[in-house]
């Protein structure tokens, strides 16, 4: 797994929002708030990137 691809921002659980304060990023699985670029073990990749992912 490329460790460039593997974060917050191509996970199925990550929620970007723009809010009046700014853009709010959050794990819907975890429940809390992250940044695009943090990597957890519980990544799951979308579905363009499995795509990509395969054909590297």
């Amino acid at each position: 797994m490329n460790k460039n691809i593997h974060c917050c921002a191509t996970c199925i659980n990550f929620k970007a929002s723009k809010t009046e304060q700014g853009m709010k990023y959050e794990c819907t699985r975890l429940g809390y708030e992250t940044k695009p670029t943090y990597q957890f073990n519980c990544w799951e990749p979308k579905e363009h990137v499995k795509k990509w992912l395969d054909k590297a």
